[in-house]
């Protein structure tokens, strides 16, 4: 079997207003609230968790430093195709199983006085649109998966700079055999990805064990202790 994450645990969301995503989400999308509590490691700092399903969850971060402003096209898009700055989300998209699902959702959302653009049809999935809070774009969705053959399209293809090898390996990447010994923490590379923490803190931390990391940082107690 392929190893690759198979699907998105949570989501996290900043927010200035963790009560009203918490009733738009909960009410407007009927996802149960799972979580609210003191952010772990960071101080004076809300988490928040609605579930999706049993494995996978929509999660909010209320900081007092969060920025209170927010710009269509730079911080959020506006609307489905509306511009964003790179490596921001655009919008969002949650699955249902069936379309009579999906009417089900816009019946919802609209009788709670949130308008709704849809459904339309994308070949590929049945979907429909709508705002939610601070300026987020959401999106509901039905389909069964994705035919490459039918929706990777040369020209765009061609337009992002990938060779046919290059997309034989994207579209079939190499598998991957764990080894019997833990992988070490590879040196540093700019052309690398890497968190933003201040450098000597992340340079110490990422010196550290796995082990050591997994016993100075993991905090498992639940803020309310389970009934008798």
């Amino acid at each position: 079997m392929a190893l690759h994450p198979k699907g998105v645990n949570h989501l996290a969301i900043s927010t200035n207003d963790m009560k009203g995503q918490l009733e738009f989400f909960c009410d407007v999308l009927g996802c149960p609230l799972k979580a609210l509590y003191w952010m772990h490691g960071v101080a004076n700092t809300f988490h928040g968790f609605v579930e999706l399903s049993p494995e996978s969850y929509v999660a909010f971060v209320q900081s007092p430093a969060n920025p209170a402003t927010s710009e269509i096209g730079v911080t959020h898009a506006g609307n489905p195709t509306g511009t964003t700055t790179a490596g921001t989300m655009q919008h969002v998209s949650f699955h249902v199983d069936t379309f009579d699902e999906l009417l089900a959702m816009r019946d919802r959302i609209r009788a709670r006085g949130v308008p709704v653009l849809g459904p339309l049809d994308h070949g590929m999935i049945q979907s429909m649109y709508f705002a939610g809070p601070e300026g987020l774009v959401l999106e509901i969705t039905c389909g069964s998966g994705i035919d490459p053959d039918q929706w990777v399209d040369p020209e765009v293809v061609e337009l992002c700079g990938i060779s046919a090898d290059e997309l034989a390996r994207l579209r079939q990447p190499d598998e991957f055999e764990r080894p019997p010994t833990a992988v070490p923490q590879p040196p540093r590379d700019p052309a690398k990805p890497v968190l933003v923490y201040p450098p000597a803190i992340y340079e110490r931390v990422l010196g550290a064990s796995d082990e050591d990391v997994w016993e100075r940082f993991s905090e498992t107690t639940p803020p309310v202790p389970p009934r008798a």
